[in-house]
């Protein structure tokens, strides 16, 4: 038998697990859940409705969060001018210098942005970036030759999400620290995106489950009629 923590067992006791809570209501219960002894990464998961083996039914995009995720997030460029990206905020620029690092095992960056003239060479470590959801894409407006463009945007709070195998998606929208109202509202933004990437060959219903949770504490079900266009 699984044994819950005290602090668990007290979550299960402020929060109606079974209920599904329109969005301000779920904030407030998600606040009412004890707080852990770091500043917890909050997250929308949605269980959608679609074939993940149709290459006409993946759901992928970015949002711009309104108040930011609340991570600090390390870019780094594939580009033949990195003093240029360096000078625009990025972490770490290059091209041959980088790439023979993530070959020998360095990844230590969170988003990576590639001019499109430096991607045939880029290519040469998508076995190693693609799985770990690190590889530049222009969908996501990380294949540009706008770098500082994307690298504003990028720090500023742009989050990017991809539905996995098994027809599941995590969305970052904030942290513990944040406010009720700036949660409801970057929940609001991911939600809007999630609704904009819907596949156009999907027929009735877009959203299975619904749920938003903390690092530590338990999903807590949102209504999904509450976001008339999913």
């Amino acid at each position: 038998m699984v044994k819950l923590s005290k602090r668990f067992k007290q979550a299960h006791e402020l929060v109606d697990l079974e209920k599904a809570y329109d969005l301000g209501d779920a904030v407030s219960a998600l606040y009412k859940v004890p707080v852990a002894k770091f500043n917890e990464t909050i997250e929308v998961a949605a269980c959608l409705n679609v074939d993940p083996r149709q290459s006409d039914q993946m759901v992928r995009g970015t949002v711009h969060l309104p108040h930011g995720s609340g991570k600090t997030v390390r870019v780094v460029v594939f580009t033949e001018k990195p003093q240029e990206a360096l000078d625009a905020g990025a972490d770490v620029a290059g091209l041959e210098d980088i790439l023979k690092q993530i070959q020998d095992g360095w990844l230590d960056f969170d988003v990576a942005v590639s001019t499109p003239a430096a991607m045939k060479q880029v290519r040469t470590v998508a076995r190693v970036l693609g799985p770990r959801g690190l590889m530049p894409n222009p969908k996501s407006g990380t294949v540009t030759d706008d770098v500082a463009g994307a690298i504003q945007a990028v720090k500023a709070g742009r989050v990017e999400f991809k539905m996995d195998k098994t027809a599941n998606l995590h969305v970052v929208v904030g942290k513990r620290s944040f406010d009720e109202k700036q949660i409801e509202e970057n929940i609001q933004a991911a939600m809007d995106a999630i609704a904009k990437a819907r596949p156009s060959a999907l027929k009735g219903r877009y959203i299975k489950n619904l749920r938003i949770c903390s690092t530590m504490g338990p999903g807590i079900q949102l209504d999904a009629k509450h976001f008339a266009k999913l």
